[in-house]
């Protein structure tokens, strides 16, 4: 399903375009003014309060990132501007870490819980061993985790509450519209899509699991193929993996691999076939993008400080977002894709919602 067939390429100026959203969206605020952190190997954004009209308790939150950092254009991001929104409003101090490996973890978590902020978030299923590991040193603060959930902490410290998502219905709905397009192209398509993933973690394995069986409804002759770049951060790692796959006939490619994964939607620009983004709506990036499958960490980041602000925080609990309370679902669908199957992803996304198509897999076999 070449998009040759679909639309013009715009070229240049789509990427200046995408280039000038990218730094509008992750230059703003705090993280302009980043700095070192003293002693600790991470870096610090946003040290003061941005807002003034809030009239909550001016609680202290800091944000600690993986990897990844503030510019992966996903996930990351998302929980920053969770945390912006949560100073503008709610009227907190705010402060991030971010991490240029795992050995950061552990020290960056510490800086914030010496220095008593009052509720520290830690952004990436790879973090879980060391938010378990300082929630226990530091049983009076407040610990939160993205994609963790107090089942995954050995020690289930009482201080921590979990953010999660169900990954796997935004995927099922991305896959479902791919599933579609090659269900339409016929004898003219390969039938083939694929996914690059990053590591094989839970909440990357239920999105490529959705988007499998996704795709598998919509047209039960597709494959897919699978690949793990084992990095979140090297984008040629998944860009050679998209293009392998691209050669063995995918369509399209959906990354589930953070900033790595912009080397995988490249891959698919390069050859003119389509891509899907993830986490956040990556339509900006270019006229090549079918969609994405996003899952709101800025919601859940926001709701979380909220309610350490006003006393409804509940440790050793996880709270859920998904399609039926907005904190999940795809992005903008590319306006080339045909009404008609417009409206019968739509059709699905609100099936989902209400309960109608339950037991999505999350489990890639």
């Amino acid at each position: 399903m070449n998009q040759k067939r679909w639309m013009p390429w715009v070229g240049a100026v789509c990427l200046v375009v995408a280039l000038a959203v990218v730094v509008a969206g992750c230059g703003g605020g705090g993280g302009s003014n980043s700095s070192s952190n003293g002693g600790n190997s991470g870096t610090s954004a946003g040290t003061g309060t941005t807002g003034g009209s809030a009239t909550g308790k001016k609680i202290k939150v800091g944000l600690v990132t993986d990897i990844g950092g503030l510019n992966d254009r996903s996930f990351n991001h998302l929980a920053y501007v969770g945390l912006q929104r949560a100073q503008s409003q709610l009227g907190v101090q705010g402060r991030v870490l971010t991490s240029s490996s795992n050995a950061d973890y552990v020290p960056n978590l510490s800086t914030l819980a010496k220095q008593h902020y009052d509720l520290i978030i830690g952004v990436g299923f790879l973090m879980t061993d060391a938010v378990n590991t300082v929630a226990q040193k530091f049983p009076d603060v407040k610990f939160a985790g993205v994609d963790m959930s107090i089942g995954d902490l050995k020690n289930k410290p009482s201080n921590f509450a979990g953010i999660k998502f169900k990954e796997q219905e935004s995927g099922y709905v991305a896959g479902y519209l791919a599933g579609l397009l090659e269900k339409q192209e016929g004898s003219k398509g390969k039938h083939t899509i694929s996914s690059v993933g990053g590591q094989k973690i839970p909440p990357v394995d239920h999105y490529i699991a959705g988007y499998t069986a996704g795709a598998k409804k919509a047209d039960p002759t597709v494959k897919v193929i699978n690949a793990y770049s084992q990095s979140f951060t090297d984008q040629a790692k998944c860009k050679s993996i998209a293009l392998n796959q691209i050669a063995q006939g995918s369509d399209v490619v959906f990354q589930v691999a953070g900033g790595c994964g912009l080397g995988a939607l490249d891959a698919a620009h390069s050859k003119n076939v389509w891509g899907i983004g993830v986490d956040a709506d990556q339509s900006y990036l270019g006229p090549w993008i079918l969609t994405s499958a996003i899952k709101k960490v800025d919601v859940g980041v926001f709701d979380t400080i909220k309610a350490a602000q006003d006393g409804s925080f509940k440790g050793g609990t996880d709270s859920f977002f998904d399609i039926a309370n907005g904190g999940a679902g795809i992005g903008k669908i590319n306006s080339k894709v045909p009404a008609s199957i417009t409206s019968q992803v739509q059709k699905v996304q609100q099936q989902i919602k209400s309960g109608a198509i339950p037991n999505i897999p999350d489990t890639v076999k």
